[in-house]
């Protein structure tokens, strides 16, 4: 049985570009962060088969000494991962691929497994890994990642509705034209310059309370508290000169004045 060791510091890595060595990336199923325990090596991203499973549903996980392989079951499908064979099996269907364990964990190719289960697969560059979507999610992971996070960020204090408003301004800057087209894109914007200050204070990395993710699933799901307002400001933390002269006031919820 073949058994690869790698230890390394997080790092950003692509999904697509070809490495001479392994690399250790992230990885998140549904918006739940999964640590560094991914890694990238000849352009394949690699995962814990167990951590990937657990995270998309009910799966039952377990190594079949007699066969020398990972095996794994839910309600409706079955799996097995052969490293001796490089053989992934997925509901009968075989795909031959690189399978390893390390450190007593068997580690299967992350796109080619979670697309045989129905799942999709994005490279987040902002994460430094992929964004897994899990088959019949209400809403993408990248977008719920970075919402959660940013709406945390920003008015993790506030109430929810105040919350829910904060995901609203980023949501309708993606559906302006005059801002960049996703989630994490006007969340991370710096055409003219940092657009939150929790992207360059680095808060927008910290891991939202329930009630920001919950904030986060209404705003994407079409609450709105906020209405047309694409821009926002505490007066207690900030002048927001700029907004309060050249923007439209529209309201004002817990700490937060909002503006068209």
């Amino acid at each position: 049985m073949k058994r690869r060791f790698f230890v390394g510091l997080l790092a950003a890595a692509a999904l697509c570009l070809p490495v001479q060595a392994a690399r250790p990336a992230n990885f998140q199923v549904d918006g739940e962060f999964l640590g560094a325990s991914a890694y990238v090596e000849e352009g394949t991203t690699y995962v814990p088969l167990r951590e990937l499973l657990e995270s998309l549903g009910d799966w039952s996980v377990w190594w079949d000494g007699s066969a020398g392989c990972a095996r794994a079951a839910s309600e409706d499908a079955s799996l097995s991962a052969d490293p001796d064979g490089n053989l992934l099996t997925v509901n009968g269907t075989g795909y031959p691929c690189v399978i390893d364990v390390v450190e007593g964990q068997t580690y299967v190719p992350l796109r080619l497994t979670a697309e045989a289960l129905g799942a999709d697969v994005r490279w987040d560059p902002w994460l430094g890994g992929a964004a897994v979507t899990s088959p019949g999610a209400a809403h993408d992971a990248m977008d719920y990642y970075w919402l959660s996070r940013i709406i945390h960020a920003e008015s993790g204090g506030e109430v929810l509705e105040g919350q829910i408003a904060v995901g609203n301004v980023v949501l309708n800057r993606v559906a302006s034209g005059d801002f960049p087209d996703s989630v994490p894109e006007v969340i991370f914007d710096d055409e003219h310059g940092v657009q939150f200050e929790p992207v360059a204070n680095g808060t927008v990395l910290n891991e939202p309370t329930e009630l920001s993710r919950e904030a986060a699933r209404r705003a994407l799901s079409g609450e709105n508290t906020a209405g047309d307002a694409l821009y926002f400001f505490a007066p207690a933390l900030s002048q927001g000169s700029w907004i309060d002269s050249s923007r439209t006031y529209r309201q004002t919820i817990g700490c937060h004045r909002f503006y068209l």
